[in-house]
């Protein structure tokens, strides 16, 4: 068995077990020869050999017969340090280079720590900054250049398609590109979990602890899933601790705040919202039309002779408004349709092709249900927010819950008025006009209508 027969075998088994599972598990065995029939390998940790022997060693034992029926057995070892510290070769996302990029998925630079796989596509020059998201891009920035710890951790959080995994991964590219001996490791707190679990049930915590207090930068992705798993939650605070105190930068995205996460640990939660915490907001209508003016500019690569009629992509950035990805999955899709029929994309094809999303974003919100969500937010009770007492604990809710029905709903302003006691329509515009100037002035009322708007568009 000679390297040269290995490299070949890589192929085959990367077809049989998947690109995901080969880039993670199997491209960083180093095959070293063979010895008494036994097929060795260097493995960057005992992780990493144990779970590829459990889940992957009968079919390379079965693939390596094939090449040489003395093969019994295979052996995983840890690569000696010399190995381990060979330099690496840099790698990089820039989008000349996506074709290196995609066989290029372990974490920093490396084959060290098998990560998740990385998208080649999310890198800082595809994403679209606007005022929603600017504050969020230039954290991820700073952090991507690397340097001393300014702010750790990074915490961002936002509601889904708004742009924290496109940031995770973009950081992690960057980092390849700028400090290639880095090891950073990206992964979601699923695969947390998983590998956590796993290591218990193996016997092997202290390779599992040795593997993530090893990396120079840690990134977790939706953490709000480990809520609730007393034991991960354990280990993630001590991982957590054990990397500040080397001063390694930390990243963790979410979608909501640290204190809104349910059942997660207090102590945990100090210890996210002890760093810079940005919230992703929802997309204005300037930045989804940006948004969808880039991926155009990419569509036309594939489809030069396609025409857009002007006035839809500001139709589409108008209608569909609570998900990025929704918005660019349209695209794609409006993109295919008129190819495959070989009509120009216009108005009237947009608005049949896309009639299940629109119909999708279409979604009403009643009066009822901001009446609910924000008696509840404030903690009185229904009937008190539409009854007919004026003090200022349930007027100022009511004011509210006004504000939003003119904005979020179709409903007249005397329609309004019935539904909150039969009060007559001057009564509402002196609610909406009041929350108006005071969302300027108090920022606790601008938070409050942000939260309330975001729960009731989930």
């Amino acid at each position: 068995m000679t390297l040269e027969q290995w490299g070949a075998l890589q192929d085959s088994l990367c077809q049989t077990v998947g690109k995901n599972n080969y880039t993670n598990w199997l491209k960083p065995l180093k095959f070293s020869g063979v010895q008494d029939g036994v097929a060795k390998f260097h493995v960057p940790t005992n992780f990493l050999g144990s779970y590829v022997s459990q889940n992957f060693g009968e079919l390379i034992l079965a693939k390596l017969s094939t090449e040489s029926s003395s093969i019994r057995r295979l052996q995983f070892e840890v690569a000696p340090q010399g190995a381990q510290n060979a330099p690496r070769q840099p790698t990089t996302a820039r989008p000349e280079l996506a074709a290196q990029s995609k066989d290029a998925m372990a974490p920093g630079g490396g084959d060290t720590l098998p990560g998740a796989p990385l998208d080649a596509r999310f890198t800082f020059d595809t994403f679209v900054v606007g005022k929603p998201n600017e504050l969020a891009h230039a954290a991820a920035r700073r952090v991507a250049e690397g340097g001393p710890v300014t702010f750790n951790p990074l915490f961002l959080y936002g509601g889904v398609g708004l742009g924290k995994t496109h940031l995770m991964h973009a950081i992690s590219w960057e980092l390849r590109v700028r400090s290639p001996q880095m090891n950073v490791l990206y992964l979601s707190a699923e695969q947390f979990m998983y590998r956590f679990v796993q290591a218990l049930r193996d016997r092997k915590m202290m390779d599992f602890k040795e593997m993530f207090r090893s990396v120079d930068v840690l990134m977790v992705d939706d953490v709000q899933f480990i809520a609730g798993k007393d034991s991960t939650q354990e280990e993630f605070f001590h991982t957590f601790n054990a990397l500040v105190d080397q001063n390694k930068q930390i990243i963790i995205s979410a979608d909501r705040a640290p204190g809104e996460i349910k059942d997660l640990e207090n102590r945990i939660k100090s210890r996210l919202q002890s760093g810079l915490v940005v919230d992703l907001h929802p997309t204005d209508y300037e930045l989804r039309l940006g948004i969808l003016q880039t991926k155009v500019d990419g569509h036309r690569l594939q489809y030069p002779d396609l025409e857009l009629e002007s006035g839809v992509l500001e139709f589409l950035a108008l209608r569909i408004s609570t998900n990025v990805r929704v918005l660019e999955g349209a695209l794609t899709r409006l993109f295919a349709f008129a190819s495959l029929v070989g009509r120009p994309i216009t108005m009237d094809l947009t608005q049949d092709c896309l009639s299940d999303v629109l119909r999708a974003s279409e979604r009403k919100i009643t009066i009822e249900e901001i009446q609910r969500k924000v008696s509840e937010h404030y903690n009185i009770r229904l009937s008190d927010m539409i009854g007919p007492k004026r003090v200022r604990s349930f007027a100022r809710p009511r004011q509210v819950a006004m504000y939003l029905c003119k904005q979020m709903t179709s409903r007249s302003l005397p329609e309004i008025g019935r539904r909150f006691g039969g009060r007559d329509h001057t009564t509402v515009m002196h609610g909406v006009k009041r929350i108006e100037e005071l969302k300027v002035q108090d920022g606790q009322i601008a938070e409050d209508l942000e939260l309330l708007r975001r729960a009731l568009e989930a």
